[in-house]
């Protein structure tokens, strides 16, 4: 009897992971496709389709049937399938499901904001199983978010809900891809956080680990590795980062009530280094009607799979 599974797919600025998962949310088998390396959506799309035939192919994997493919990408649209205006990806439209479901005529696409995704896997896999109102932050290239209310993931009439973000954390702040000046994810991601170092190591004559590196060159997993040694550069990123983020997340406490708030990603990774900054500027800024009511965590799920979890968690969910 062949074993079903599901294709997920994690889209990001740099990198797109595939893996075939099961129904446990075990990924069987998985590779990965640098996403900028793709002039056109077309070829793209091309290397998905053989990525999934490739894995599928495996020797090492159990004789297995495709029931459906799931997607996680920035700005992507569950009403329509699409990716559409994306600020870190090199196509600004994709018809994802469209484009795939020719190469897989009886196999159902199904495609959401990657946000959106890591919060159905929360929901099904992870620490939300028991919970109805949440949502998760996803710390990346940019900062993507996913709002469970009720038990239901919040689309919005267009799709597009809960882009958090793109929230304005600081008012005529930095430039953001979006085209918009502030946005919280120029100050709390990858790149912000990068941003924020650079601007402490022009403003300070201090000694850094850091004071060499070229901006190109300098990762998050680099300033995490010098915060931990102690570099006072690295550990005032952080306690910036965190603190902007905790602000902003007042804010979503304020529209959304959830009973947590899960935190993925590479800069989650850091844990105290960024949650205890964030938590404790929340609670200074929330309305007191909310105050001590709302738990910061890490997700539960792991930065290496989630992703392609999240993926197939919007086949699975149908099953489950």
């Amino acid at each position: 009897m062949r074993k079903k599974v599901v294709a997920g797919i994690d889209i990001g600025g740099m990198n797109t992971r595939i893996g075939l998962v099961d129904q446990s949310g075990e990924v069987l088998a998985d590779s990965n496709i640098a996403t900028d390396q793709y002039p056109t959506p077309e070829e793209f799309i091309s290397a998905i389709h053989n990525s999934i035939d490739l894995l599928l192919k495996n020797p090492d994997m159990p004789l297995s049937e495709l029931i459906g493919i799931g997607i996680g990408a920035p700005c992507a649209n569950y009403h329509t399938g699409s990716i559409e205006n994306a600020a870190n990806l090199p196509w600004k439209h994709v018809p994802l499901a469209s484009m795939l479901e020719v190469n897989f005529p009886d196999v159902p696409v199904k495609v959401t904001n990657d946000a959106n995704a890591v919060a159905i896997a929360e929901m099904i896999y992870g620490d939300a199983r028991n919970l109805n109102d949440f949502v998760v932050i996803t710390l990346g290239t940019g900062l993507g978010s996913g709002i469970v209310s009720n038990g239901e993931l919040i689309y919005g009439h267009d799709g597009f809900a809960g882009e958090v973000g793109h929230i304005t954390a600081v008012p005529n702040g930095r430039q953001c891809n979006c085209g918009r000046c502030g946005c919280l994810e120029t100050y709390v991601s990858a790149r912000g956080i990068k941003r924020t170092v650079f601007e402490l190591l022009a403003n300070s004559t201090e000694d850094s680990l850091l004071r060499d590196s070229s901006f190109n060159e300098l990762s998050s997993k680099d300033i995490h590795a010098a915060a931990l040694k102690g570099d006072p550069i690295a550990v005032e990123a952080f306690r910036i980062t965190g603190e902007i983020l905790g602000r902003s997340l007042a804010d979503v406490v304020a529209f959304t009530s959830p009973s947590a708030i899960f935190i993925f990603g590479g800069l989650a990774e850091a844990k105290d280094m960024i949650l205890n900054p964030a938590k404790e500027n929340m609670e200074k800024y929330l309305v007191g009607c909310f105050r001590g009511k709302v738990q910061i965590k890490p997700s539960a799920l792991g930065n290496k799979d989630a992703g392609i979890v999240g993926g197939a968690s919007l086949v699975w969910r149908n099953f489950i």
